[in-house]
């Protein structure tokens, strides 16, 4: 919606779930039988994740994994992003990792119920991922919603925006464009003062 909202050329989304770490054969296991926490800093390549962001913002094209959540594992097919004007970044993680952090110009929590946030991941992980519906509930009990609390929740006080109620908080969002449309203007402008200083 907030991509929608700027209509500005150049905007790309990058996100946390390309960067889940390659199982070994006992986790492939554990998360077949949905015992595998994904929910844990500790399942994610940040180390991956962050050189991708600094290239993308530094105007570099970058190499993205593509993660398959059927199989638990990452395809050979890999997709190419370009730098943009507009780098967005989400992901559940996103707060959690101090090098990652700093990368971040503008930190936005997006916080919604939390029984909506279950209607949402049950739809998601039966229609799109193949899952049943005791599997999801079975891995929100044990991880999802233990990882929240712990690792999530308490990076609000990180963030610089907090949205409540999601995606249908329209006045937040036009704020949010409003602001990434000032820091466009902003930078735009000491771009062309350095290229006239340079012609001086």
């Amino acid at each position: 919606m907030i991509i929608e909202a700027l209509d500005v050329p150049w905007v790309v989304l990058l996100s946390m779930d390309s960067f889940y770490k390659v199982l070994t054969e006992g986790q492939e296991a554990q998360a077949a039988c949905n015992e595998y926490n994904f929910d844990h800093p500790d399942a994610f390549d940040f180390e991956l994740m962050i050189s991708t962001l600094k290239k993308l913002k530094q105007g570099k094209s970058v190499k993205i994994p593509t993660y398959d959540f059927t199989t638990h594992s990452r395809t050979k097919d890999w997709k190419t992003l370009y730098g943009a004007n507009v780098v967005i970044f989400e992901g559940i993680m996103a707060f959690a990792h101090a090098e990652l952090l700093k990368l971040l110009d503008m930190k936005i929590f997006v916080d919604t119920d939390s029984d909506i946030r279950l209607v949402r991941r049950l739809r998601r992980d039966i229609s799109e991922r193949g899952r049943d519906i005791e599997g999801v509930l079975k891995q929100y009990h044990a991880f999802v919603k233990p990882a929240f609390d712990q690792y999530i929740q308490p990076t609000m006080r990180l963030a610089d925006i907090v949205v409540p109620r999601g995606s249908g908080n329209t006045v937040a969002i036009d704020l949010i464009v409003q602001h990434v449309h000032s820091q466009l203007e902003e930078v735009s402008e000491n771009e062309n003062w350095d290229r006239t200083q340079r012609q001086n």
